[in-house]
């Protein structure tokens, strides 16, 4: 396999930019399918979009991989959902991937999930070409979002191209390296016609083409000394300039088009072969899995010992089938890998590449490609190696649920197939969690989102036949101190026999808000005061009982512990005086440093034409929302707030109302903040009442 002509690669953007849309012309026109279908308006629905509940609703909830040929280059695309709900699909999917695809809406620009997604790139370091997409859409606006993407990303973002005419006029692209329009003919836009850039848009295409230089300008000397001294710069060059830039992760080329109108996705393609590094390209690093702290680069050669990521979990009818990204070596069907997490060996029986919910069987796959293995048991994220104790890989970043509801199942007989639903889905996605409430024997689900949670309530009645009854939504509350505490406890307990006996002095305090930390534990016994083997003991037992506040039983966050002093007894002190000890001082202790109540906040973003603006924020306030900004551009304003979570629910509906079904909205997790008082009050009557009922 020549890795050269391998691309990973991902299309990521905010709700409704077109990134489906986008994907299946891409497979048209590679060949891979034969006939164009929607996202939306009849039609069997989009190829990449393949569950019923996404076809129904015109978006993406599971990332789905495809492979696809461009010429001589083979590319492994995945479309990623773009609702914050979903977020943990965009996030595992560019940790294997070796680049991405931005798209931008021309009237939208850069939105919160764009944010959010450029954050996601960021972190994983991949790089990236913009596709600003939607170019035949009322109020386009192509160096607006240019703009944007500077201003708002802070990216070093330049025009590649430049549109011909916009909205319904839209007829093709300028491309500034070539300096050639580029028109796209036949029913599908499939046959691309080059001709000389328009009279009326010389001198636009000119003035873009010296910025373009002047921008690549930064990162070359040779073409800088060029441009001063007006020599001829050849297109090679440029391309080589780009590919450098845009691998460094510091350059961000911008691409323009309609994919809905089958304009501008030929030439995308040729820059995601042109640009984007292949899997030699990229660095990876693994992490010894006797010393986490030594790491190693690995390299996409087929020979080395193999390592390999499962990076998405599926559940089907034939079992688990497990994605995986293989960083180096050959993976081979029939034989034995190992699972560095649980130092298990599997055995890998099929291996398949992925057409959204099609399968292609092949018999082994080599460094730098993505596949699925059917029936292999693991977790997402767990590093496959065919040596033992070899490596770890690390893991990508799931964020905490905000939200929760009870769940039960209308009929006794519903129970074991609910169970093994929840099963799957806590498996196959890291942000879902289940848990049991202690107190009402409830089963409790947790997501990112009433969306999220939605969509996985309607999987449990269509694919496991249950009918089920869902609570009201909960909020995940939490409880955190506001001013230091010290402490000085002793437990002491005699009972005949040998008693228990634990000491222990220091302080209880905040943590500053930007420590992503929850608790923070500081030894500074000094002396032996209290022997060493205890000092864990301390800590476990201040751990356990942050799980359930004072204030009204949520768990406790934001707590920094320094254990300064104690003292102990030959006979009587042991692991579990200590424990018990710990735990007893932490209740009384943090009653002492005036704890809150913390509600989650979330940013929203609210998109409605300019005439409904003042009802839409006097909603927002009336939810306790804090307006953070406002734009207005043409006919649409764009309010940006921060609501607690706790006033959000059935918003969309009142939004609805409010704007004569014209408004949009798109919400994700920002913060945590204290709750006022009086809200407080009510959280805190309404536990116990709750209490007192049962």
């Amino acid at each position: 396999m020549d890795l050269s002509k391998l691309r990973n690669i991902g299309i990521s953007a905010h709700i409704d930019s077109g990134k489906t849309t986008l994907s299946e012309r891409i497979l048209f026109y590679a060949g891979r399918i034969h006939r164009i279908q929607e996202v939306k308006g009849g039609g069997d629905g989009a190829t990449m979009d393949y569950m019923d509940l996404e076809r129904e609703r015109g978006i993406t909830i599971t990332s789905a991989a495809t492979s696809v040929k461009w010429h001589e280059t083979a590319i492994n695309l995945i479309d990623t959902p773009g609702h914050v709900d979903f977020t943990v699909e965009v996030e595992r999917s560019l940790r294997v991937l070796d680049g991405a695809i931005l798209v931008l809406c021309s009237v939208g620009g850069v939105q919160s999930q764009s944010m959010t997604v450029d954050r996601q790139m960021k972190r994983y370091k991949v790089p990236r070409l913009a596709f600003v997409n939607k170019m035949d859409r009322t109020g386009a606006n192509f160096p607006r979002v240019v703009q944007q993407l500077r201003d708002k990303l802070g990216a070093d973002a330049v025009p590649m191209q430049l549109p011909i005419g916009k909205e319904d006029k839209l007829e093709g692209v300028i491309d500034l390296v070539a300096m050639k329009a580029l028109y796209f003919d036949g029913d599908n836009g499939e046959h691309v016609r080059v001709e000389d850039i328009p009279e009326a848009l010389k001198a636009e295409a000119d003035e873009a083409r010296h910025n373009l230089l002047e921008g690549l300008s930064m990162y070359s000397d040779s073409l800088m000394e060029k441009l001063l001294s007006e020599e001829e710069i050849s297109d090679d060059e440029i391309h080589a300039v780009v590919k450098d830039a845009v691998q460094n992760q510091s350059f961000t080329p911008v691409f323009c088009g309609s994919a809905y109108k089958n304009k501008g996705v030929q030439p995308l393609l040729d820059a995601v072969v042109r640009y984007l590094p292949n899997p030699e390209e990229r660095t990876v690093v693994a992490k010894q899995w006797d010393n986490p702290d030594e790491t190693f680069e690995l390299k996409p050669d087929p020979t080395k010992p193999t390592v390999a990521m499962a990076f998405k979990i599926v559940d089907d009818p034939y079992g688990q089938l497990t994605f995986m990204k293989i960083y180096q070596g050959t993976i081979r069907k029939g034989e034995g890998y190992i699972n560095q997490r649980t130092t298990q060996k599997q055995r890998f029986s099929r291996i398949v590449r992925m057409h959204a919910d099609k399968r292609e069987e092949v018999d082994f796959a080599e460094a730098g490609d993505i596949v699925a293995i059917m029936g292999v048991d693991c977790a997402s994220g767990d590093t496959f190696c065919d040596t033992p104790k070899f490596c770890v890989l690390e893991s990508m970043y799931v964020a905490d649920p905000v939200i929760k509801m009870a769940i039960t199942p209308t009929n006794r007989d519903g129970l074991d197939r609910l169970g093994k639903a929840l099963q799957r889905f806590i498996k196959e996605d890291p942000t879902f969690r289940v848990s049991t409430d202690d107190e009402t024997g409830e089963t409790v689900i947790a997501g990112m989102g009433e969306l999220h949670l939605d969509i996985y309530v309607e999987r449990i009645r269509r694919e496991f036949k249950v009918d089920v009854e869902v609570g009201a939504p909960k909020v995940s509350y939490r409880e955190a101190p506001t001013r230091l505490a010290s402490y000085d406890y002793k437990h002491k307990k005699q009972t005949g026999g040998s008693g228990q006996f634990a000491h222990i002095v220091g302080s209880l305090e905040p943590m500053p808000e930007d420590c992503e930390e929850n608790f923070t534990f500081e030894d500074k016994v000094v002396g032996g005061r209290v022997p060493r083997e205890y000092i864990p003991s301390v800590e476990k037992g201040f751990r356990f009982a942050m799980e359930k506040g004072p204030i009204a039983g949520f768990p406790i966050v934001g707590v920094k512990s320094v254990l300064s002093d104690g003292s102990y007894h030959d006979v009587d002190s042991s692991d579990m005086a200590f424990q018990i000890c710990a735990r007893t001082c932490f209740r009384e202790t943090f009653l002492q440093t005036k704890p809150v109540l913390l509600e989650p906040i979330m940013k929203i973003e609210v998109e409605v034409p300019a005439d409904f603006q003042g009802p839409v924020t006097g909603e927002l306030n009336k939810r306790r929302g804090l307006i953070v900004s406002t734009e207005t551009e043409s006919e649409m304003t764009t309010i940006i707030a921060e609501v607690p979570l706790a006033e959000t629910f059935g918003y969309s509906t009142d939004l609805r109302s409010a704007t004569q079904g014209q408004g949009v909205f798109t919400m994700e997790f920002a913060k945590y903040r204290a709750v006022p008082g009086n809200i407080q009050k009510e959280i805190v009557e309404e536990r116990k009442a709750a209490e007192a009922a049962k």
